[in-house]
């Protein structure tokens, strides 16, 4: 399985640098893998296609944050948030090949395309993942905040493909605390002492599902 994903892993270095230099149409698969030094059928086994060697990556993060959101959470936005963070490292830990994929993207009308697609997959993983783990919660709520960590995400991640300069997790973090601030869910929360008497005081603007979750936290 490691071999297999270094292989992967060189075959989309390979074939982003041959779309970067002489243009995704005019590049074959031939040529993707004598560059990779795998045959064509080898290829062929790893991906369907060269639209699926641009997006190797969203592909596997998709699959790695399914598997994190399906191990339970004391804090389901928190989680999301969580995985934001996760996808924008990931891109993060090597930027020039994350820009070289964009520029490509940028230019190719089936890429940009598909690429709308792959930002609504993971919007619809938060959105599913929230309204699963907070039973009850408003689905106006679950997808709104879904909707608005994924368009933060992108817009920070954006800051860091089209400029030349790092852009540091902290950025995208502190958007991300604000999103909770703005739906009544601060990353600070505290649970306050047991007692025979609770008294919560909740921002208007918490949904009605975290209310009912802070609640149970206090009584169990």
């Amino acid at each position: 399985m490691h071999e297999s994903a270094e292989l992967r892993t060189g075959v989309v270095a390979a074939a982003l640098e041959l779309f970067d230099t002489q243009g995704f149409d005019q590049t074959s698969v031939e040529q993707i893998a004598k560059a990779a030094g795998v045959s064509r059928s080898t290829f062929f086994r790893q991906f369907g296609g060269k639209e699926d060697v641009v997006f190797a990556d969203h592909e596997a993060l998709l699959e790695r944050l399914r598997v994190f959101l399906a191990e339970g959470h004391d804090d389901p936005w928190g989680a999301v948030c969580a995985a934001s963070e996760s996808v924008f490292s990931h891109f993060a830990h090597d930027p020039e090949l994350a820009r070289r994929r964009y520029r490509i993207v940028r230019e190719v009308p089936v890429l940009r395309e598909r690429e709308i697609i792959t930002v609504f997959r993971y919007e619809r993983l938060f959105d599913e993942y929230l309204r699963g783990a907070l039973p009850g919660v408003d689905p106006l709520d679950a997808v709104g905040f879904a909707a608005l960590v994924t368009a933060v995400h992108n817009h920070v991640l954006r800051q860091l493909l089209r400029g030349t300069k790092k852009v540091p997790l902290a950025t995208l973090q502190a958007a991300l605390a604000d999103v909770r601030r703005r739906y009544g869910v601060p990353a600070d929360a505290t649970a306050s002492a047991p007692d025979d008497v609770v008294v919560a005081v909740f921002p208007r603007s918490m949904p009605v599902a975290e209310v009912t979750r802070r609640l149970r936290s206090q009584l169990d």
